[in-house]
């Protein structure tokens, strides 16, 4: 590979996980026309593992979109990132895999909860398919494999 290939590569490299790190903000932050703009126009994301829904992005952010009020707080650690680029023959490809380890602290909403500490927390690993299109790379397929999950009920308020 040439010294060019090789910083096509590298900035493939920085652009794919730019965009995992996008996902995890748009679902933390309730960006929903975000996490819709991260996908190709056929992306799908898979959400059954976790007991959600499977479809194409646009129906999925709807789910969600509401599925998420009943978590207030919450924040994706997507670690451990293993970044395949697709080798077209020497040259870098327009296609690309991640997989990577999530660890995902939530807070449910509950009567007169004020806290923020998390009571729900759940781990797995993420499987991410990309296309590079004319407007950069984008997501053709989140798939969540949820391997654990730990619930503690929120704590009662106390009197003040």
């Amino acid at each position: 590979m040439t010294q060019r290939g090789d910083l096509v590569t590298v900035m493939d490299r920085l652009a794919v996980d730019a965009l995992v790190t996008g996902y995890a903000n748009a679902v933390d932050d309730g960006d929903w026309a975000g996490y819709r703009a991260l996908f190709t126009r056929d992306g799908r994301a898979d959400y059954t593992s976790a007991g959600g829904i499977e479809g194409p992005a646009e129906q999925v952010a709807g789910w969600l979109e509401q599925t998420m009020l009943m978590f207030p707080v919450r924040q994706h650690l997507i670690v451990n990132r293993r970044i395949t680029l697709e080798d077209a023959g020497g040259s870098p490809g327009d296609r690309a895999e991640v997989r990577a380890d999530f660890l995902n602290p939530m807070r449910l909403t509950g009567p007169e909860d004020t806290g923020t500490a998390p009571n729900f927390t759940a781990g797995g690993r993420y499987t991410f398919l990309l296309a590079r299109t004319s407007d950069g790379w984008r997501l053709r397929s989140v798939t969540v494999h949820e391997k654990w999950r730990q619930f503690a009920p929120p704590e009662p308020a106390t009197a003040r």
